[in-house]
């Protein structure tokens, strides 16, 4: 059994951009995400530059993920924000480095906490690639149910994928 891990999360700052920017250009992970292209430091900067910090305006947050020495590890996600119907979609994505080790489920049990306490959610779901066996594992152990498949649903640039939609009830 994985050690539990203390984390943190926090809002972004700027020195943050270059954690971002490797993050966001891993071509590795575009097959799982949105993302199929490179982002420049200058959109990078700009995207910071123009979130408001308020999810009810932005409808989405993104958080650093720190380790226990305080040391930005990865990015956790709250978007799609959904105060009416009170849901929102979430993501994380942990430093290659950093995997395994227990920091993704630290994690998202801290992303639950924020959007029962302080979000008054209902529930959070993720759509995860199918060839994504690591993020359907994690999220599958912390209660996510497999409601619905998306077909050709994300596109790495070449290749169309298939995504599984989990949800959770908080």
């Amino acid at each position: 059994m994985k050690q539990v891990q203390q984390i943190s999360l926090r809002a972004m700052e700027p020195e943050d951009l270059d954690l971002l920017y490797r993050i966001e250009n891993d071509e590795s992970m575009w097959g799982m995400s949105l993302t199929n292209v490179p982002y420049s430091r200058f959109v990078l900067h700009e995207f910071m530059s123009d979130t408001t910090g308020d999810i009810y305006t932005d409808k989405q947050v993104r958080l650093i993920v720190e380790d226990d020495r305080h040391q930005p590890i990865g990015l956790a996600d709250i978007m799609k924000f959904d105060p009416k119907n009170q849901k929102a979609e979430i993501g994380i994505v942990i430093c290659k480095s950093c995997r395994c080790q227990g920091y993704a489920k630290a994690a998202v049990e801290r992303l639950h906490q924020y959007a029962h306490d302080t979000l008054h959610l209902h529930q959070l779901y993720a759509v995860v690639a199918v060839e994504n066996e690591a993020s359907l594992h994690l999220f599958q152990g912390m209660g996510y149910r497999q409601t619905g498949s998306l077909s050709d649903w994300l596109f790495d640039g070449k290749t169309y994928h298939d995504a599984i939609v989990l949800q959770r009830l908080l």
